[in-house]
């Protein structure tokens, strides 16, 4: 893999070596940092604006290559536009563009002068979502790429971001990063193959979290079926590899304090079992346990950060393969909830991996709310691309709580209906529900069908088969796997739930 890179805060100070980032805006003024260096490289920055006519367009950047009269390699500007229309995942995005001129340059050291062209200051929280963005930026997939020679290897970069609130920055910054490690370790997980990672693997991942205060609990398929599983379990049937349920527990908040309930569909392959998928694009079907890793990556987040927060995070891991003891088109299968489940189509397994680890979330922990996460649906690609997860509730706070933490973030959602006319698209002629209705709302149809097994506690379902794996790039990842729903979710419990 190749190494991320070792982020410092520090107070203004004049760069010595390496590579230079200062930032300006529309009005093309330079703060006290930049001016300097401008200086002590004979007005390469203004001479360079000039020549390259730089408007200082958010986001938009200029490389001055070997300035003379200083000892740096390079230069990098970096446009912030509008000030006045900054949002805080703008700051984000500023990092994120800052490192990617860093990785085109294979720069091995960087500082970082983080002002304002406007003279005014740069907050601890902004220098933080910068840090945020430069690592997530910094991620690359490659650890199956065999280097050239050794020449090739690339070198972790030691990037010091010069702010002059340092000391206030420094500990947002160890918040902040504790998040982009999760929202990384849910990457990871989505990147690998399947022939590596497989439900027992997953599960040891899940498990590895105690080391950062986790309590982690696995449940193997016979305890699944002493609980009465056997929506779970029928999907994994056909796999060598045993279906597993990870259960994992941050407890940061009071000891009376009701738990919060994150539940993720981990199915480490699709195959779409007996009901098999074309051959075109199978191969991403390793991603399909995207919301199990967005889970994990988020109890993560929350046990790095000290969250102070009450929280539960359960995936259902399994294997969807059609082999001889593969479920057929046509069983019916009881879950845990009771209720009876005619299985029209294999490939619809998500929603029942999801059934029994939802209503064994709201059973055993009570929680104030569940939430959970699922590449659940190809038709949610065709109503909402790749621009926004799919939101399905039935608690309009939450749905309200939900979507201001997506537009924070950068990760927004768009609210789907649920209503019980859809119900009759699920209704089953030899069970009480069926597992698929068919072609038409068939994102709408898989969500009414994960209500039944939520009671009343408030709900909300996440649809991100569109924005977890296969993503368009953007200017803080550009990797196949994007870790979505671990900064929206931790933004959630940052804003509402802590105390």
């Amino acid at each position: 893999m190749a190494p991320l890179p070792s982020i410092s805060i520090s107070k203004p100070a004049d760069p010595k070596k390496g590579v230079a980032v200062v930032y300006t805006d529309e009005s093309l003024g330079l703060g006290p940092a930049a001016a300097a260096i401008d200086k002590a490289a004979g007005g390469a920055i203004t001479r360079a604006i000039k020549a390259a006519s730089f408007k200082g367009a958010a986001m938009g950047t200029l490389d001055i290559v070997a300035p003379g009269g200083v000892e740096l390699d390079r230069i990098v500007l970096v446009g912030m536009g509008k000030m006045a229309e900054m949002k805080e995942y703008d700051w984000v995005r500023l990092g994120g563009v800052s490192m990617g001129q860093l990785v085109g340059a294979k720069a091995t050291a960087a500082s970082v002068h983080l002002e304002r062209a406007d003279g005014e200051a740069v907050d601890a929280d902004q220098a933080a979502d910068v840090g945020m963005g430069m690592k997530l930026r910094a991620y690359k997939f490659d650890k199956y790429k065999t280097a050239k020679d050794k020449d090739d290897k690339p070198k972790a970069a030691r990037i010091t971001i010069h702010v002059e609130c340092a000391g206030d920055a420094k500990k947002a910054w160890g918040e902040r990063e504790g998040v982009a490690d999760g929202a990384i370790l849910a990457r990871d997980l989505v990147n690998e193959p399947a022939n590596v990672l497989g439900t027992e693997e997953f599960a040891q991942a899940a498990k590895d979290l105690e080391k950062v205060g986790v309590k982690v609990e696995i449940l193997d398929e016979k305890d699944m079926a002493k609980l009465g599983m056997r929506s779970l379990l029928a999907v994994g049937q056909g796999s060598v590899r045993p279906s597993k349920m990870a259960i994992m527990r941050w407890n940061g908040g009071k000891a009376k304090q009701q738990p919060i309930a994150f539940v993720g569909k981990g199915v480490v392959f699709d195959t779409g079992g007996i009901s098999i998928k074309p051959a075109a694009s199978m191969e991403d079907m390793k991603g399909d346990m995207g919301g199990a890793g967005a889970v994990t990556g988020l109890m993560h987040a929350l046990a790095a950060r000290k969250a102070k927060a009450n929280v539960v995070g359960v995936i259902g891991l399994v294997e969807n393969m059609p082999d001889a003891n593969a479920q057929r088109p046509g069983d019916i299968v009881t879950a845990m909830s009771g209720k009876t489940i005619e299985v029209l189509n294999t490939d619809a397994e998500g929603r029942m991996v999801l059934a029994d680890a939802l209503w064994y979330t709201q059973e055993t922990f009570k929680p104030a709310f569940m939430i959970n996460l699922a590449t659940l649906t190809g038709a949610i690609i065709v109503a909402l691309g790749s621009q926004n997860a799919g939101l399905f509730s039935n608690n309009d706070e939450l749905s309200e709580r939900l979507i201001a933490a997506g537009l924070a973030t950068g990760e927004p959602l768009w609210r789907m209906p649920l209503s019980k006319e859809y119900d009759k698209l699920i209704e089953a002629k030899n069970a009480d529900i069926k597992n698929t209705g068919g072609r038409n709302a068939g994102s709408i149809t898989a969500a009414q069908f994960l209500q039944h097994f939520v009671n009343d506690v408030p709900w909300a379902h996440l649809d991100i088969a569109g924005t977890a794996m296969s993503s368009p790039e953007n200017d803080i990842n550009k990797s196949w796997a994007s870790g979505y729903g671990v900064r929206l979710l931790d933004r959630l419990v940052r804003d509402h739930y802590e105390g």
